[in-house]
């Protein structure tokens, strides 16, 4: 049997597609796409903590920050955590234990440093409700959350590892004000 030749498409009636409107990110009220990291995929840029006693800190950050575990390597010893993966927010976070045996530490845990030059951000749609979870989850308030002249309401707060955190959101403006 024969088979009849393809007639070639006629461009000129070919329908446009209507532009579609992005997906929905998974996690609630998450400005950026971070929240889509596929399992396989890391952020472009992630802080990493060392944290004297990463398991337990890993336990506060879920109460503290609704992080979810993306990876958990445990060391050799079994007791401490060579590496460990979160997701906050949709950003990314890594941490483990210090490890002295393998030589001087190029990150020393804050706890034990009695310091910290950085701070972790979290923009986020409600700071109220991520404020409220992380201190009755026990950070200590560094500064406290007000509205501030730029447009958020922001302030921050240390956590029992000695990691300081900033969360903010915009100031939503009251309508039918001028």
């Amino acid at each position: 049997m024969a088979r009849s030749p393809k007639k070639p498409a006629d461009k000129s009636k070919k329908k446009k597609k209507p532009a579609q409107k992005p997906k929905a990110s998974k996690t609630p009220g998450t400005p950026t796409k971070r929240a889509r990291l596929s399992a396989r995929e890391y952020a472009p840029l992630a802080p990493y903590l060392r944290i004297d006693g990463a398991r337990e800190a890993i336990g506060f950050y879920k109460k503290a920050f609704n992080a979810s575990v993306r990876m958990i390597m445990d060391a050799e010893d079994k007791h401490r955590i060579m590496h460990a993966d979160l997701i906050i927010n949709g950003g990314e976070i890594m941490l483990s234990d210090p490890f002295p045996e393998f030589g001087p530490a190029a990150v020393t845990p804050p706890t034990e440093a009695k310091t910290t030059t950085v701070s972790i951000h979290l923009q986020v749609n409600d700071c109220e409700k991520w404020w409220a979870r992380a201190t009755a989850a026990g950070c200590e308030i560094i500064f406290p959350l007000a509205d501030q002249f730029w447009g958020d309401r922001f302030g921050m707060i240390k956590d029992p590892y000695g990691h300081v955190w900033s969360i903010a959101s915009r100031i939503k403006k009251k309508r039918g004000k001028k």
